[in-house]
């Protein structure tokens, strides 16, 4: 079977908050979920002895509306650099060979900012339906804009 092509994606936003702050928050995984998705998804768990203090730890959570189980990892996290990777362990939705990192900068000509970017890369399976890049976009979107908001109160 030949591979599908490799989609990247990137979004970044500024948010008026301390990156100590920021990064305090979206360090867990389980909080950065409940900030991206909120009641879109339900049952957000470590698994298999995994926790926020754990490299590598994984975790699950079903996305709602349709209940779809997504299974992943985070693999990589970085106190210093305030950085986070995680991926996917089994397919999602149409998505396989999930890799993403987020990363909480200073925005150091306005302190008290923060600049945060988030890159993915992923596989999309043959039979994903007509529109899905286009629905993943904007749920991808919406994510970074959902942290942003978060931040801004």
């Amino acid at each position: 079977m030949a591979l599908s092509p490799k989609y990247a994606v990137y979004h970044s936003a500024v948010l008026d908050a301390d990156p100590d702050r920021v990064w305090a928050e979206v360090r867990d995984m389980m909080a950065l979920l409940d900030i991206v998705f909120g009641e879109g998804i339900e049952k957000a768990r470590w698994t298999h002895g995994g926790s926020a203090e754990k490299v590598p730890s994984p975790f699950e959570f079903t996305l709602l509306p349709h209940h779809d189980l997504a299974r992943e990892e985070v693999v990589g996290r970085s106190e210093t650099d305030r950085s986070l990777t995680y991926r996917s362990v089994d397919q999602v939705l149409f998505i396989v060979d999930y890799l993403a990192t987020y990363r909480v900068r200073p925005v150091t000509n306005e302190p008290g900012r923060s600049f945060v970017d988030w890159e993915r890369e992923f596989r999309v399976v043959p039979d994903a339906p007509a529109g899905f890049l286009d629905d993943l976009e904007a749920l991808f979107a919406q994510e970074i804009a959902s942290v942003k908001a978060h931040f801004a109160a």
